[in-house]
């Protein structure tokens, strides 16, 4: 790690394995699942309650403008397939296909609203999340998830309506997690490269999001395994940003 990345490494006097963090930047990107809450809620709640209700969500809103186009864009990705199985095979392999996040959100708000779940996040990151909205840092989101999922996820949290934390947010359309050109078009929105730092559970986004010029760390959270590559936490509470004219 070099002082050029703008994120320094301090060890604890408690525990030398986890370091602190001080990094220079001007606004923060997270990921959601593994980074900020816990994989469990978005693999065992959320993907189970659309997968229960897929088929029959389609057949109750067909003519719906918003579930044809959706339907017709899976039609088109399968090559002429049926839509609706095409959809739930995407789901059951977790493919990162647009139409079905869009269609899992539309699914995943009847259950938000009913009071079928509400959001987890882990405590140390909602406290970061906080303070450092708080402290004037801009904060974004970048998930797989689509937007209006994300929008869901945060207003019907356990912790209450966290909308207003997020100052932008960002989903496959923006392009695929593990392409560069994805980061460079977020950065395009939200600041200069240098002075964004990802938050993410995942490698490969974040190799991608260092190739655009982004500090990345890598956050270790539940069975996450250490990975040596990256700046590294396993607490929230451990990362101080420091916007640049405060040094």
């Amino acid at each position: 790690m070099t002082t050029t990345s703008k994120l320094i490494a301090r060890e604890t006097s408690e525990d030398r394995a986890s370091p602190s963090l001080r990094i220079e930047a001007e606004t923060v990107l997270l990921d959601i699942e593994g980074t900020i809450s816990p994989i469990s809620f978005v693999r065992d709640v959320l993907f189970a309650y659309s997968r229960e209700r897929l088929a029959d969500f389609v057949a109750k809103h067909r003519g719906d403008p918003r579930v044809e186009d959706l339907l017709q864009q899976a039609s088109t990705m399968a090559a002429g397939a049926n839509p609706v199985a095409a959809l739930a095979d995407w789901q059951d392999r977790d493919v990162k296909a647009a139409p079905l996040k869009k269609l899992q959100g539309m699914i995943w708000e009847s259950g938000y609203r009913s009071g079928a779940f509400r959001s987890p996040l882990f405590p140390d990151a909602l406290a970061a999340l906080k303070r450092w909205q708080a402290d004037g840092v801009p904060l974004s989101i970048y998930s797989s998830g689509s937007v209006q999922a994300q929008h869901l996820f945060f207003e019907f949290s356990a912790a209450g309506d966290l909308r207003h934390l997020f100052a932008a947010h960002f989903d496959t359309e923006i392009g695929p997690k593990i392409e560069a050109q994805s980061y460079s078009r977020i950065a395009d929105k939200i600041g200069a490269p240098g002075r964004i730092v990802f938050f993410s559970d995942a490698p490969k986004e974040l190799e991608a999001a260092r190739a655009a010029g982004i500090q990345t760390v890598h956050v270790a959270k539940d069975d996450t395994p250490s990975e040596a590559t990256f700046a590294e936490i396993r607490d929230f509470g451990d990362v101080e940003i420091v916007l640049p004219e405060q040094r």
